[in-house]
């Protein structure tokens, strides 16, 4: 079996110094979709450096290394090949506002290995602290089709239930550009499943495909951008299931249904689909926790 779940589960976790400044930051904004209208002022809060607020799922390209998907498969103890791997799931847990320039300490781990008969799941987990203490927490789902089967654990459902019956508080729908997936693979994850179509068809699909973070980033900009009043430093937590793909050139379909909370705090249940696809869902199991 090409992974070794009691080596990967066993190695030391990969420490690596990461960087960024508001190019970084600007460059992830345009990445996802930020910046249209180019002269709104809501927009600008993205896009220009004097005004510049980080949006908290800019920690998935901190420091321009290797994403989550990318990183489980060069940990000990995994050998795949990536044209069978999908990207499962996301989390993220903000302990502070994420500055618009830092430098911190990255530390990674495989922290399980599930068996789902047909495929293997990795769960990546990623620290990052800088010299005041943790900055976030980030875990990444990694199924690898073909590679289940060996009798391990199965691993939790860790579902939050279907979204809400009645209809949802907002609904908002942002264009994906043709080009959107060549502008956010600069962002450092140059997997070319998003670029290569020849690569793509080995995948399985028709053509190449938006990254699910890009999607990911741009459904929490909705959120923000909607029903937290633009405080990109109110999110605490954000976790998804990627259960689709989206393609260039397609609309990205984000309803919201507000929950409150303790603390007056609370959380949002989202939901995204394509619309030109029927409102097939690519995003599902969402949940964005703010203060």
């Amino acid at each position: 079996m090409p992974i070794d779940a009691a080596g990967a589960l066993a190695a030391a976790p990969r420490v690596r110094e990461i960087r960024w400044d508001h190019k970084d930051v600007q460059l992830y904004h345009l990445g996802i979709g930020a910046g249209l209208p180019a002269d709104d002022p809501r927009e600008l809060r993205y896009t220009l450096e004097s005004r510049l607020h980080v949006l908290p799922s800019f920690a998935t390209v901190a420091g321009g290394g290797p994403p989550g998907v990318i990183a489980a498969l060069s940990a000990p103890g995994v050998a795949v090949d990536l044209a069978r791997v999908l990207h499962g799931g996301q989390r993220l847990r903000v302990h502070r506002p994420v500055p618009v320039r830092g430098r911190a300490r990255a530390a990674s781990r495989i922290v399980a290995v599930y068996d789902k008969g047909t495929a293997a799941v990795l769960v990546l987990r990623t620290e990052v602290r800088d010299d005041d203490g943790p900055l976030w927490t980030e875990e990444a789902e990694v199924f690898v089709r073909g590679e289940g089967g060996w009798g391990g654990e199965r691993g939790p459902s860790g579902r939050p239930g279907p979204v809400p019956r009645q209809a949802p508080d907002r609904v908002v729908e942002r264009a994906v550009r043709e080009d959107q997936a060549l502008l956010y693979r600069l962002c450092g994850d140059w997997n070319p499943l998003h670029a290569d179509p020849a690569f793509a068809a080995r995948a399985g699909f028709e053509r190449p495909v938006l990254h699910g973070l890009c999607t990911y980033g741009a459904a929490l900009k909705a959120v923000v951008d909607t029903l937290l009043d633009g405080d990109v430093d109110r999110v605490r937590e954000y976790a998804t299931r990627f259960t689709g793909v989206v393609y260039p050139g397609e609309t990205l379909r984000v309803r919201m249904w507000r929950a409150a909370g303790p603390d007056e705090g609370g959380s949002v249940r989202v939901e995204a689909g394509v619309r030109e696809r029927g409102d097939t869902v690519v995003l599902a199991d969402t949940v964005v926790r703010y203060g």
